[in-house]
C-alpha cells in the first residue's frame, strides 16, 4: 500500500508506475483504492463508476477497470457534502458529518472488493487517500491506516519534496502514529525531486534516525506525468496541461466552474500540438479570438450555471455566438446550453428550476436514477466511430434533439446529443469522445478545415506509462520495494 504524507504527493502516479512495472514483469496486477474523493470518474465494464486514477492504473495493469478497484468514491457536491458511490452505485448524498457515521458500515464492502481482486491477481497495489497521519479522522477509517490494519498490508510512505517541509512531513507522521501503524510502514519515498538527489543524502540519514524507516529512494520529477489523465482539480489550478502559443491553429477556451467534473475529457485536446487549450479562471474574460468554447461536466449543474452568470461569462458566450463561433457542452455543460434546468426533487439542494443559456432548444429535468453506461457511437456528420461513456442524472428533451450528433451503435434506435440549425451550438452526454483519434480530427476540422491531428492519444498514454515505469525503476530502490510487497 502506498500512503502519503498529504494529498497530491504523487501517490496515484507512483502506483501507476509500479503497476506497469510489475505487469511488464509478467505478474497479474490490480490497483485498489479503498476510498477516493474526486469528481473525475470513469465508467467500468461492470456498469459502475470509480475514480479516474484507478482507471488509469487499470490501464497500467493492462486490464479493464472494475467497480472493485475503488469501492468507495466521494463526489463533492458542495463545501460540506458529497455524493457517495459504493461499489460503483450511488448510495446517496451525505453531509460530511453524516458520512463519518456511515463509514463504519463501509469497511465490509471495502474488504469484500479487496478480497475479490486478490483472488484474480498475483499482486494488488493499494493507494491511500490524503494523509496517513490524519488521526482526527482515524475512527472507522477505511482510506489509510484503518484499511492497512484491517487487511494487514505493508505500507510505503510517499512524501512530496516539491511543496517543501518534507522532513517535518515524514517525521511528523511517525510522531503521530501509534506503534502498530508505525510498524506497518516499511520505508518512504521522496517524490517530485528537482536537482541533484545526492544533496538529499544527509536528510535521508536524518529521517531514518528519527523514524527507523528505510529510504526507498528519491524519485525525480517526472515531467510527462502532466500528460496523463488527472483526477484532482488542483491539477487544473496548476495549469500544467495547457499549450499556449499564438501559432496554434485552433484556440479553445474552457471556463473553470467550481464543481467542474470529468475534465479529463479535455486531455486529448491539450495533447494536440496545434491546439491551444486555455482554462479561464475566476475573474478572467473569455478571449475574443477563441474558436471553440467548451462547457465541461459538472457535479452541481445548477450552482455551476449560477457561478457562470456571476462571472459574466454568459455575456462573453453570447458575443462569441454572435460572431458565428462554436460552443460545445459536455454533460452538465450540455444541460446549461438549454432553455431550462429543472430540479423538482431537490437533488442539488432545494427543489427549483433555473434558466439556461438558451442556445439550444432543449430542457433538462434532473432525475434520481443515474445513467452509467459504456457506448459505441457513430459521429453522424462523418460516420467516424468512437468508444465513450455516459454518466449523468437527468433527461434532456426538445426540438434540437432532432438534430443529434451521434447514433449509439449498441442500440440502433438511439440517437444522442443536439445542435442548433447552424451546427455551431452542440451538446452531448458522451464522455471520453476526444480519445478517439479519428473523431477528434474530424471534429477539429469543423473549426479549421485543413487541421490534421498529430496525436495518437491512447498510444501516447501507453508510451508514457512505460516511461513512468522505467523512471521509477531507474530512480528508486526497486529491489527493496519488491521485498516489501512479498512480506
Amino acid at each position: 500500500m502506498v500512503q502519503g504524507t498529504g494529498s497530491n504527493v504523487g501517490k496515484s502516479m507512483l502506483v501507476a508506475g509500479l503497476c506497469r512495472y510489475f505487469t511488464n514483469k509478467g505478474l497479474t496486477v490490480r490497483p485498489f483504492k479503498p476510498q477516493n474523493m474526486s469528481n473525475n470518474a470513469a465508467v467500468t465494464k461492470d456498469g459502475g463508476e470509480i475514480g479516474r486514477a484507478q482507471a488509469l492504473q487499470a490501464m497500467a495493469c493492462k486490464t479493464d477497470p472494475t467497480i472493485h478497484m475503488n469501492p468507495v468514491l466521494l463526489k463533492p457536491e458542495g463545501e460540506c457534502g458529497s455524493q457517495v458511490i459504493v461499489q460503483g452505485k450511488r448510495l446517496g448524498s451525505y453531509k460530511a458529518k453524516d458520512f463519518y457515521s456511515l463509514k463504519k458500515n463501509l469497511m465490509p464492502k471495502v474488504l469484500e472488493s479487496f478480497e475479490l481482486l486478490k483472488q484474480e491477481a498475483d499482486l494488488v497495489i493499494v493507494e491511500g487517500a490524503g494523509s496517513a497521519s490524519e488521526i482526527n479522522l482515524r475512527e472507522n477509517d477505511i482510506a489509510n491506516m484503518g484499511f492497512a490494519i484491517a487487511a494487514n498490508i505493508p505500507v510505503i510512505l510517499a512524501a512530496d519534496i516539491d511543496r517543501g517541509g518534507v522532513l517535518a512531513n515524514i517525521v511528523g507522521t511517525h510522531a503521530l502514529l501509534p506503534d502498530d501503524e508505525i510498524n506497518l510502514i516499511k520505508g518512504y519515498i521522496i517524490n517530485k525531486f528537482r536537482g541533484d538527489p545526492t544533496l538529499f543524502t544527509s536528510a535521508e540519514t536524518l529521517i531514518t534516525e528519527k523514524t527507523n524507516w528505510q529510504s526507498l529512494g528519491v524519485c525525480p520529477w517526472f515531467q510527462k506525468a502532466n500528460l496523463l489523465p488527472a483526477e484532482d482539480s488542483q491539477d487544473l489550478e496548476n495549469n500544467t496541461k495547457i499549450n499556449n502559443s499564438d501559432k496554434k491553429l485552433i484556440k479553445i477556451a474552457v471556463p473553470v466552474l467550481p464543481r467542474i467534473a470529468n475534465f479529463d475529457d479535455l486531455d486529448p485536446l491539450a495533447a494536440e500540438p496545434n491546439v491551444e487549450l486555455k482554462l479561464i479562471k475566476q475573474g478572467e474574460l473569455i478571449p475574443e479570438d477563441t474558436d471553440l468554447i467548451i462547457l465541461t461536466g459538472s457535479k452541481a449543474t445548477i450552482s455551476d450555471l449560477e457561478a457562470l452568470y456571476q462571472e459574466g461569462w454568459h455575456i462573453d458566450i453570447a458575443k462569441h455566438i454572435r460572431k458565428g463561433r462554436s460552443i460545445l457542452g459536455l454533460c452538465g455543460g450540455y444541460q446549461m446550453l438549454g432553455q431550462k434546468i429543472k430540479d423538482p426533487k431537490g437533488l442539488e439542494g432545494r427543489p427549483r428550476e433555473i434558466e439556461g443559456l438558451k442556445l439550444l432548444d432543449i430542457e433538462t429535468t434532473l432525475e434520481v436514477n443515474k445513467t452509467l453506461t459504456k457506448v459505441k457511437a457513430e459521429f453522424l456528420e462523418t460516420h467516424s466511430t468512437l468508444s465513450a461513456y455516459e454518466m449523468h442524472m437527468g433527461k434532456t428533451t426538445g426540438p434540437d434533439t432532432n438534430r443529434p450528433l451521434f447514433k449509439i451503435k449498441n442500440n440502433e434506435n438511439q440517437i444522442e446529443g443536439a445542435q442548433n440549425l447552424s451546427g455551431k451550438v452542440m451538446g452531448t452526454y458522451l464522455h471520453g469522445l476526444f480519445q478517439a483519434d479519428e473523431f477528434r480530427n474530424n471534429f477539429l476540422q469543423k473549426l479549421y478545415k485543413n487541421f490534421e491531428s498529430q496525436t495518437a492519444y491512447k498510444a501516447q498514454i501507453e508510451t508514457i506509462l512505460n516511461e513512468l515505469s522505467d523512471h521509477i525503476v531507474k530512480t528508486l530502490n526497486i529491489k527493496e520495494i519488491e521485498k516489501v510487497q512479498s512480506q
